[in-house]
């Protein structure tokens, strides 16, 4: 990558590690309240890189999964970009069982059709990306919104072409996070990618977020 095209330091990429750190613990905890499971979020990795070249690392990322889940959420505010959310195949039956009335038709007995598990994972998903999100961004100081979240149900990897992620010549920062169920032997992986019209913005809010412990 070419210098010119670097937009956030070394520094600035160290705060920012340290607020997703500070987010998503919090995040988690949060998490174990609504859904009475917890959640444990893995120490996010943070990469730049060309927005081109994102659909090819992610699909690399998440090559162990024979079929994936994926939702896809907008969130807006000063913070503002796209949110990808990545589950196993199958991971809506297993998940199935953490809402009310599961008990009444479970997926061992009843079986459990393509719209529950569409529901499940969209509930979850919602769940999990916007106490992720909001956690980010109240550290620093913003208030997103979401627009409704898209969903595809048990896709191969290669055939997720919906990839309009940002700029296309723009350049993308990645915070990527796997994220796991406990007792539920699910894991999957979450990415954070902000809009390259935030980064101004974001440079500026990680300086004033660490100013705070001067």
């Amino acid at each position: 990558m070419d210098n010119s095209d670097i937009v956030i330091s070394d520094e600035e990429r160290d705060i920012l590690q340290e607020v997703m750190n500070i987010a998503f613990g919090k995040a988690s905890a949060e998490l174990a309240e609504v859904i009475d499971i917890y959640v444990v979020l893995s120490v996010p990795d943070i990469k730049l890189m060309k927005t081109a070249d994102v659909p090819g690392y992610i699909e690399a990322e998440i090559n162990d999964f024979n079929n994936i889940s994926v939702i896809k959420q907008s969130y807006r505010g000063k913070f503002h970009g796209t949110a990808l959310l990545f589950f196993p195949g199958g991971a809506g039956k297993k998940l199935f069982s953490l809402f009310e009335n599961s008990t009444a038709a479970t997926p061992e007995s009843k079986g459990i059709s393509i719209v529950l598990e569409k529901e499940t994972l969209l509930e979850v998903g919602n769940i999990l990306i916007g106490a992720s999100v909001s956690k980010v961004a109240e550290l620093l100081n913003d208030v997103v919104s979401y627009r409704p979240p898209r969903i595809i149900v048990e896709s191969r990897p290669g055939e997720i072409v919906d990839w309009d992620l940002a700029e296309p010549e723009g350049t993308a920062i990645l915070m990527h996070t796997v994220f796991s169920f406990e007792n539920r032997d699910i894991s999957g992986l979450l990415f954070l990618i902000p809009s390259y019209k935030s980064f101004e913005w974001l440079k500026k809010a990680l300086h004033a977020f660490i100013q705070q412990y001067e």
